[in-house]
């Protein structure tokens, strides 16, 4: 995988060229008796112009062998789509390892991950290694961007999107999320503020496109169950709000980030609706669509979802037990998730978190898997196919037209 380690953009599209210069020296004869050919890849354009009288008996030698890595495609929305996530964390490489034997299990491929960024970490090593891991495994990553300083915000985020931008990445899609929960103040520098959070959005989302265009950008997903107090807003009056600071601001994400949770409690029926159920999403997408007014229909990402479990360092009888939760999750994913076109990704919180939010977890302190760990990797899964990176070679040729002397 060291092949595929950081590498500039600019020598993707140096090898890509080479490439189609080599096709060009292969083509059959009559070919180079036309005084102008066009080949057209995607968004390049190579115009050859040959003179008459080539003569392809000539000796040529192989001079140079060049690998070089390209995507197989370029439909976001392919659709040989293994919806199956996990969320976890970049720092413990065993976490990769474990998400990828549930996402990918029972037949599939290209399961996906959400891997929290904090903006201000341009560690080169470890996100290599994140990268690599990501391709070796067949694992889709959703980088969640977090702890943005909002008075340096800008800097901050231009600094993000260039270092994301270094990694070669394991499909041609990069999904970003700006941020968790904003209209949560615990998660927004103590003070929600949908003005704040709608500028934030705006101008993340511009910088991520003018780096680079595959970068696919979500919203940071709501608290769509809180209550407006003291410390939280509506989330609906939240995204109004932030309509009225940037108008249009929802029509400018690729797709929907949501965190539909079974509430009460993180315990409710696997068959509720509304918005305190895993079909809250719909209620959103409702929203946008009838009172916001928006003008497409964004896929769904759910970035975090799940039922807590009683099991844990500390026994909590307020959730329900460990067999229940397994029920259900497999009731969700195979009559509701499963089911949805809408809903690309379902990544459920969180593969292992310390007490007390450890009855979330999908594998206890030794990295034991808890039974719906075991039960959703026992459901039948589909093999992707993204737009995935593949690497190629090619020999590039030295042909002289000079007789040999």
């Amino acid at each position: 995988m060291d092949k595929l380690k950081k590498k500039p953009r600019s020598f993707i599209k140096f090898v890509v060229i080479l490439l189609f210069i080599f096709v060009a020296f292969l083509v059959y004869k009559e070919f180079f008796k036309k005084e102008k050919e066009e080949i057209r890849d995607g968004d390049l354009t190579f115009v050859f112009n040959a003179e008459e009288g080539w003569d392809d008996s000539e000796p040529c030698t192989v001079v140079q062998n060049i690998q070089y890595v390209y995507y197989t495609g370029n439909d976001p929305l392919w659709k040989e789509n293994n919806k199956f996530g996990l969320y976890i964390y970049a720092e413990d490489k065993n976490f990769f390892e474990i998400a990828q034997n549930l996402v990918n299990s029972n037949g599939g491929e290209w399961g996906y991950v959400l891997i929290p960024y904090n903006v201000k970490d341009y560690d080169e090593g470890k996100w290599g290694r994140v990268f690599d891991q990501l391709i070796e495994k067949k694992m889709i990553p959703i980088i969640q961007l977090w702890n943005v300083d909002i008075a340096d915000y800008q800097e901050q985020t231009r600094k993000a999107a260039e270092f994301l931008n270094t990694f070669i990445w394991p499909i041609k899609y990069r999904y970003i999320s700006v941020y968790n929960e904003p209209n949560d103040s615990e998660f927004w520098n103590g003070r929600a503020d949908p003005y704040e959070y709608a500028e934030v959005l705006d101008y993340t989302i511009r910088v991520f496109k003018e780096v680079n265009p595959d970068f696919y950008m979500l919203n940071g997903a709501f608290n769509v169950s809180a209550s407006a107090n003291d410390n939280s807003f509506d989330s609906f009056e939240f995204m109004r709000k932030m309509n009225e600071r940037v108008p249009g601001i929802f029509d400018k994400l690729d797709g929907w980030a949501s965190h539909p949770y079974p509430q009460p409690n993180f315990s409710g029926s696997p068959y509720d609706k509304g918005r305190w159920s895993i079909r809250a999403y719909e209620d959103e997408l409702n929203f946008l669509e009838k009172e916001i007014k928006i003008n497409k229909e964004l896929p769904v990402f759910i970035t975090e979802t799940g039922w807590a479990h009683a099991e844990g360092e500390n026994y909590n009888s307020s959730y329900l037990p460990v067999e229940k939760v397994a029920e259900y999750f497999k009731i969700a994913f195979e009559e509701v998730w499963l089911k949805d076109d809408r809903v690309r990704a379902v990544i459920p919180f969180t593969i292992r978190y310390d007490p007390p939010y450890d009855h979330f977890s999908w594998i206890n302190k030794d990295k034991v898997p808890y039974l719906h760990y075991e039960t959703v990797k026992k459901i039948k899964k589909i093999k992707g196919k993204p737009p995935a990176l593949s690497l190629g070679d090619v020999d590039i040729y030295n042909c002289s037209q000079e007789e040999d002397k």
